[in-house]
């Protein structure tokens, strides 16, 4: 696991199983190796070009506050429902990490170095090029199937509990900016 990847994402060390994680990195390694975007770029960028100009929010602040609030949502959902619905800790985190990392593939930037979506992005939406990566390093089923089903796309497939809880997160946190009443 490179620095950059463990300084990006301090949260892989919530994945308890050693070979997850380091896969789990090791797609968001070949993500920035493939990406014009650097890590810097990931801490400015707006976390989604659908709200139009103006949105501060960067792609990070917005990546991280959907897995702490899916790892919150997954720890009270043991706690209450842990023998009728038991949630998969490790594949819920991994698969709350790599939902967007397709997004990586999606970015151009202009000659202001702002973001765009660019010629990848126009025909290949961040599940398929995410789930691509993840398989491409050795990713379970199980959180391919997070990053697949997380996005609008996931809304024509029957979802694990753990791909709903990734799908409400980031939906959650995306919403009330595209379509916020300003009083």
């Amino acid at each position: 696991m490179t620095e950059q990847v463990k300084k990006l994402w301090p949260e892989l060390e919530w994945i308890k199983d050693q070979s997850l994680r380091e896969k789990t990195a090791k797609t968001w390694e070949k993500a920035l190796e493939r990406s014009v975007l650097t890590v810097e770029d990931l801490e400015k960028i707006p976390f989604t070009l659908l709200c139009g100009p103006g949105l501060k929010v960067s792609f990070m602040a917005h990546k991280r506050c959907v897995v702490h609030i899916a790892r919150a949502s997954g720890e009270k959902m043991n706690e209450f429902f842990a023998s009728d619905l038991p949630v998969d800790m490790d594949i819920l985190i991994s698969g709350a990490i790599l939902a967007d990392v397709g997004k990586l593939l999606e970015y151009e930037l202009d000659k202001e170095k702002k973001a765009v979506q660019g010629k990848y992005g126009q025909y290949l939406r961040h599940p398929f090029s995410g789930v691509a990566l993840a398989e491409e390093c050795g990713i379970p089923p199980e959180v391919c199937h997070i990053i697949a089903a997380h996005a609008q796309e996931g809304d024509l497939v029957k979802r694990t509990t753990e791909a709903y809880i990734v799908h409400h997160a980031d939906f959650m946190t995306f919403l009330p900016f595209k379509s916020r009443l300003i009083v």
